[in-house]
């Protein structure tokens, strides 16, 4: 049985960004335009108006203060409130392969590993831009990476049920060296005309390099031991898919977005992680004291400080639970990998921490690293 570590992490951040105020500027031109438009069925109770949104209240609700997008014009556009990303032809890379080249590049500096050396190349996200080919398979061509590659996704917990599924096989001896990518471009399966849902989400695409822990000479995290549950939810959803035509339902549905339920998520969701997290130290023997780090799902702040508060018996210093999701948002997956690898390398020799991810599902996702 091998060990595996990680050696090498990669964030690709898009160039565009939207403040909550922007946001809410174009969403309440929408609002106003949508509520004139139906002053009738409104006035005669047969309507409700949609109300406004405030910087204060997406604050407030979520600490998200801004996010980065792939198409910043689309969003913003009142008679649109959607990104607008150009189709592209078969024989260019795709979106998600783009951001996961530039993402895996970085990982491989990092590191100081040629592509042609990885074995396999995972592409865990929550939503995925075809079918198929798998985007990890292109992925693996634009590197010129060796082995085999696949697509994978369990919503927010992509990213850790990769690491997980690396990890094994490494352990297993199948490979040597595995990528695990992340490329969310959530902003297109947001329902932006949605005021209880549309500042949540951001675009991003992350990427680890997880190697075989042998001979490794530059600064490293040992991954100790992984953990994952599902529990079945309709929660957290989205309907759309490739059977959609076969059932006649082609038109404007908002079911066909992001949908969720975010008091029962929060009521649910929240004892759920507390408790696989409790179990995978204990099962490790560790204590809260003993963790130095905890890179959480940036869904949300309260939902973060609670975790973190019931984990490690009191509250939580910044440094010890960092959120990154006031200037990302919820970028699904790779949330808990941006707060990794903005802040991991201030850790000393020895000292340890726990990358978590949670969402539909219900799925969590912890991974047990330690600083070599």
């Amino acid at each position: 049985m091998h060990s595996a570590a990680i050696t090498g992490t990669g964030v690709f951040t898009p160039d565009q960004s939207i403040s909550n105020a922007e946001l809410v500027t174009a969403f309440n031109a929408y609002a106003d335009r949508q509520n004139a438009a139906n002053a009738a069925a409104i006035a005669a109770g047969e309507a409700a108006p949609i109300p406004h949104s405030s910087s204060d209240f997406i604050e407030e609700a979520s600490g998200i203060r801004s996010r980065y997008v792939m198409d910043k014009s689309g969003v913003l556009d009142p008679d649109r409130l959607f990104p607008r990303l150009p189709p592209r032809a078969d024989d260019a890379p795709s979106l998600m392969a783009e951001m996961a080249l530039d993402a895996s590049r970085q990982a491989l500096d990092t590191a100081g590993v040629d592509a042609g050396d990885v074995d396999a190349v995972i592409c865990a996200a929550s939503n995925h831009e075809r079918a198929y080919p798998a985007i990890a398979v292109e992925i693996q061509n634009l590197l010129g990476a060796g082995g085999f590659a696949f697509d994978m996704n369990v919503a927010c917990s992509s990213a850790t049920f990769g690491i997980l599924t690396a990890t094994d096989m490494i352990r297993a001896g199948t490979i040597r060296r595995a990528l695990v990518v992340n490329p969310e471009i959530c902003s297109a399966h947001l329902e932006w005309r949605d005021r209880d849902c549309h500042f949540i989400f951001g675009d991003v695409c992350t990427a680890v390099l997880i190697e075989r822990d042998e001979g490794l000479q530059a600064p490293h995290f040992k991954i100790k031991s992984t953990r994952a549950a599902t529990q079945f939810s309709n929660n957290i959803r989205n309907n759309d898919g490739f059977l959609r035509r076969t059932r006649d339902q082609m038109e404007d549905r908002r079911d066909m977005q992001f949908m969720q339920e975010g008091r029962k998520v929060f009521k649910e969701v929240l004892p759920l992680v507390s408790r696989h997290i409790a179990d995978h130290m204990a099962q490790e023997g560790l204590t809260g004291d003993d963790l130095r780090r905890l890179w959480l799902h940036q869904a949300n702040r309260g939902m973060n400080d609670y975790i973190g508060k019931k984990v490690l018996g009191r509250t939580p210093t910044p440094q010890e639970q960092p959120n990154i999701l006031q200037d990302y948002a919820n970028t699904s997956s790779a949330g808990s990998i941006i707060a990794f690898a903005q802040h991991s390398g201030d850790l000393a020799p020895g000292e340890t921490g726990l990358i978590c991810s949670f969402g539909a599902g219900y799925s969590v996702g912890s991974v047990l690293v330690q600083r070599a």
